[in-house]
């Protein structure tokens, strides 16, 4: 897919989910000579200082940068270990005590994370979708509840999958999720885990939602054919462009009056 049709696609759906953030093109790195491609070919910028994930994916959906990460450049442990840069160690275990009953328990929850093959990855490349420079394998939206509801019902009738099951990691949301998606080829859709909430701000309360990059194009033909039977992307108020809209359509129903006072002369029954 050509860059132009790219930046059709992040045009396409900014313009009708009313997003605020440029959805982000991950693309997973395993091939040198892909990278060294990129590092020769592909205008991009590398973190100042080692970032979490989430904080590098700020420079994609916020700044529209093509961010490079790579493992020294990669300042979370938590998604070191996602993304297959660490192995498991006590100190990954102990991190996750605060959230779990026991260190059994915090490490039987940190060996379930979806995790790239371990000692494979080389880089991560994050982009504003616009200026992916390869097919992403994945693609995230910062999002509020009914964009991201928007997306998950034409993502369930494009790919004919009912319901979606989405999958959702302690610590790990932005690193994890996206993983989860990538491993398992199907839409993800998850919280703000408490790092991503402040270190990878998000603090409006985004939902995320993760989709195969290889899917997207079917979700986006899912969404133009509703736009075009119905006038308007909107499911809540089928026919209207906002997708949005907080408003009930049976508002003219619902009124209430004042109760009559009882009749206080009347004799008790």
């Amino acid at each position: 897919m050509s860059t132009e049709n790219y930046r059709h696609m992040q045009d396409f759906f900014m313009n009708h989910l009313r997003l605020l953030h440029y959805p982000i093109a991950i693309r997973y790195v395993f091939d040198q000579d892909e990278l060294d491609r990129f590092k020769k070919d592909v205008p991009h910028y590398v973190p100042g200082k080692a970032l979490t994930f989430c904080q590098a994916e700020i420079g994609a959906r916020m700044e529209g940068l093509t961010v490079l990460v790579e493992k020294e450049r990669l300042g979370c442990a938590n998604a070191k270990f996602v993304f297959g840069w660490k192995g498991l160690d006590e100190a990954e275990i102990k991190s996750h005590i605060k959230y779990v009953k026991d260190m059994a328990q915090a490490e039987a929850f940190v060996t379930s994370k979806p995790r790239l093959p371990e000692g494979k990855l080389l880089a991560v490349v994050v982009s504003p979708l616009a200026d992916a420079y390869a097919p992403p394998h994945v693609v995230h939206f910062y999002c509020d509840n009914m964009q991201a509801y928007h997306l998950a019902v034409d993502w369930m009738s494009a790919m004919n999958v009912h319901p979606l099951k989405p999958s959702m990691t302690m610590n790990s949301a932005a690193c994890g999720g996206n993983v989860q998606a990538y491993n398992s080829r199907a839409m993800n859709v998850f919280l703000a885990c408490s790092g991503s909430y402040n270190a990878g701000k998000t603090e409006r309360g985004e939902i995320n939602v993760s989709i195969p990059g290889d899917q997207l194009p079917l979700v986006m033909e899912r969404l133009k054919s509703r736009i075009e039977e119905h006038g308007g992307a909107s499911i809540t108020r089928v026919g209207h462009p906002f997708p949005g809209a907080d408003i009930c359509k049976n508002c003219p129903l619902i009124s209430f009056k004042k109760a009559d006072a009882p009749d206080e002369s009347a004799p008790a029954s």
